[in-house]
């Protein structure tokens, strides 16, 4: 068993220093594991197709439909506008609307790069030109975009639910994530402010009376989005499949019907990219399915809950461990492999120790939201580098004071599970 753990795990990491795609990488150390055991091939497969055979799943496709819509169809400037009208008053304002904007549109793609490839196509050249340095405006936009990762309708959230068993409410996980969600942009501002003081950036000029009238009423419909998913799973209308689907359609008639800003032949490529990201999507579920039923095949969950619980009896220790175990692997992995990776294997951990498996799987996306941020993966971080024309190496230094208070936050959720879990026990019980 030994060495077939060593061939799984070193098999897996040699194809991630070889840059092989990940879903290979899975799918090639599982084999080359099962050859080695004795198991058949097909069984490999069978894995693999148990793996995406799930009812939970097929809302992934309807979110990143109902994003990519809304990512097209004007909903981020609008977004920026509204934001624009409640708090881009203060010092600094351009980077308060960042992150609000940022809040918003999270409820909507459910996706960091997302985000930043919508939101910070636009505010990162604003801000510059406006007189804000170029790593200041990269680094608040690709800060505030983890905020999508947490804020429902996150679609990590359902991975997360199918790795950890299929036992979680989703719902519950997406109510959990608002208030650390809201909290997290509350923070980013309050440092965001903090800097644009020191560095006297400017204030937006104030929006009169009508016209701020007119540009909520223009964004509301598309802020409605969130609020339909949500109320609707919550209140038990519908499921999150299905609350995924209504949402693609109304993204469907909000953005071509209503706000017309792109024509209707524009929904072909909108379903190509959609294909283009759910394939990829796929891909790596299935095989991640099957690198994780191998390590639960090895008996690797088991060894390593028992090897952490050996090295200390402390709650706060083994917490504390496995959160630095998720920020490392955050920075070296995309985040739905590691998801359905790392949930069997940590889960029995943290839950012998008195967490909640909720609360955990929002200590997981924050986590790993992190390790979008961080070199060598970082995919949040090189698509805001690429918008923003700077080097990876100077943003990721000036992140520092960002990544501290992303720490703080994994800490406050770790250690303080009402965050999180207030919520969904106030509004499901």
């Amino acid at each position: 068993m030994d060495k077939a753990i060593i061939i799984l795990l070193g098999s897996f990491l040699v194809m991630l220093v070889l840059r092989i795609p990940i879903a290979f990488s899975l799918g090639i150390s599982t084999l080359l594991t099962a050859f080695y055991v004795g198991l058949p091939p097909m069984v490999v497969a069978q894995q693999m197709v148990k793996g995406i055979n799930s009812f939970s799943l097929m809302a992934i496709p309807f979110f990143i439909i109902a994003g990519e819509i809304m990512g097209q169809g004007g909903i981020s400037d609008r977004l920026i506008k509204f934001s624009n009208v409640m708090i881009g008053w203060m010092r600094g304002g351009l980077a308060m609307v960042n992150i609000l904007a940022s809040m918003f549109f999270g409820g909507i793609s459910g996706s960091s790069v997302a985000d930043v490839s919508s939101i910070g196509t636009i505010l990162i050249p604003m801000m510059e030109k406006n007189g804000y340095d170029k790593d200041y405006s990269i680094n608040v936009t690709i800060t505030s975009s983890v905020q999508g990762i947490i804020i429902p309708p996150s679609h990590n959230m359902i991975i997360y639910a199918l790795a950890a068993g299929g036992g979680i409410s989703v719902a519950k996980l997406f109510l959990a994530g608002v208030v650390p969600g809201v909290l997290l942009g509350i923070a980013l501002m309050v440092l965001s402010h903090h800097i644009a003081v020191k560095r006297d950036y400017p204030r937006e000029k104030r929006i009169s009376f009508k016209e701020s009238l007119k540009i909520v009423r223009d964004s509301i419909l598309g802020l409605l989005t969130a609020f339909i998913i949500i109320g609707g799973v919550t209140s038990g209308i519908f499921t999150a499949t299905e609350s995924a689907a209504i949402a693609a359609v109304y993204a469907f008639i909000i953005t071509f019907f209503v706000y017309k800003d792109i024509p209707l032949k524009q929904m072909v490529g909108i379903l190509r990219n959609s294909l283009s990201t759910l394939s990829m999507v796929v891909a790596i579920i299935a095989t991640s399915s099957a690198f994780a039923w191998m390590m639960s095949y090895l008996q690797v969950p088991k060894m390593i809950t028992e090897g952490l619980l050996n090295l200390s009896n402390n709650p706060v220790i083994i917490l504390l461990i496995v959160n630095v175990i998720l920020l490392l692997l955050g920075t070296i992995m995309d985040m739905a492999p590691l998801i359905l990776i790392a949930t069997p294997i940590l889960l029995p951990v943290v839950t012998s120790v008195g967490m909640n498996p909720i609360t955990f799987g929002v200590v997981m996306m924050l986590n790993l939201g992190v390790g979008l941020l961080t070199p060598p993966v970082g995919s949040t971080l090189f698509v805001g580098c690429s918008i923003g024309g700077a080097s990876i190496e100077r943003i990721a230094r000036k992140l520092v004071p960002f990544y501290l208070l992303l720490a703080v936050m994994v800490l406050l959720l770790t250690f303080i599970p009402e965050l999180t879990l207030w919520l969904p026990n106030f509004l499901m019980g």
